[in-house]
């Protein structure tokens, strides 16, 4: 947007607020989600709704929206007889809603889009997206992605979200795509302890990332509150980079009952500790909605 810093300035200043989850915000909103393309359907029937969820955390404090991508890919929309050159609009679109929202929330703080790469498992839509080895060498993976990397940077977002990538293969493989790409992007990790959903040590997949010049954050999401704490600290001391951090609520997903059990476990509290190891871009994922947004966003801007 014309007039607002980069955000890799912001980041060098202070702290930025990320959204919570589009999915449960979408769902409160009485939105089904039932479905292979998750919110990524809406792109096609109902934009508006993206638009409206993004104005919801923005209203509440957030200072980035995260686009509806994240389970956009062209193969996902063939499977549903969407051609090439309308999922390149639909792409397109995410970005588009997203600034939409920006300007509707008239708001004097700087506002920005991140648009969202989830990893190669939320295309088929089987949970292996939290697992990662899908059999793919790193050159199929780079494959995969660049075409929805490139479709996503000529929307000209302010950051790309590579998000919620279970495994070093798969980041090795968004990494080659970055350079000539023109836009910067934050690396984020699903992590169990010391691990990605993968397996594989955080160390060494925060190590991939600490000399690319196009990554401006690294960290983890859509893990466990309590994995954050050590995940950002170990983030900042590999990379010396910036952290981007946004943990789910803290409840557990019965896949058999197909509901969310236990109690949240997030709470803005936490995020000061954080902050304190190096986080920079901090908000929530799944379960995580513009309520706990607004109230870690008034902790974060808490005078010192």
């Amino acid at each position: 947007m014309s007039g607002t810093p980069s955000l890799t300035d912001a980041l060098a200043g202070g702290t930025v607020v990320l959204d919570g989850g589009m999915s449960n915000q979408l769902a409160a909103a009485g939105h089904h989600l039932s479905d292979e393309l998750w919110s990524a359907r809406l792109l096609a029937e109902d934009p508006g709704a993206i638009t409206e969820a993004h104005l919801a955390y923005f209203q509440a404090g957030a200072d980035v929206a995260i686009t509806a991508s994240y389970q956009a890919t062209f193969e996902g929309f063939a499977r549903r007889g969407i051609d090439h050159d309308r999922a390149t609009a639909l792409l397109a679109l995410s970005v588009a809603s997203a600034r939409t929202a920006a300007r509707r929330a008239r708001v004097t703080r700087p506002l920005w889009v991140a648009a969202s790469v989830g990893p190669y498992g939320a295309m088929l839509a089987d949970g292996s997206e939290y697992r990662g080895r899908y059999g793919l060498t790193v050159a199929e993976l780079e494959r995969f992605h660049r075409p929805r990397m490139e479709a996503l940077a000529a929307a000209e977002p302010d950051v790309l979200a590579l998000e919620t990538i279970p495994d070093t293969d798969e980041a090795e493989a968004l990494l080659r795509i970055l350079p000539g790409l023109g836009i910067p992007a934050w690396l984020s990790y699903s992590a169990t302890g010391d691990r990605t959903r993968a397996g594989r040590p955080l160390s060494d997949a925060f190590a991939l990332a600490a000399e690319v010049d196009e990554v401006i954050a690294v960290g983890v999401n859509c893990c466990a509150p309590e994995d954050a704490d050590h995940a950002v600290a170990l983030a900042a001391r590999v990379t010396g980079k910036p952290v981007v951090v946004y943990p789910n609520s803290g409840e557990t997903w019965d896949a058999g009952a197909r509901a969310w059990t236990g109690p949240a476990t997030f709470t803005a509290e936490q995020v000061t500790g954080w902050q304190e190891r190096g986080a920079r871009l901090i908000g929530g994922c799944c379960r995580v909605g513009p309520k706990t947004i607004s109230a870690l966003a008034t902790t974060l801007r808490r005078p010192a």
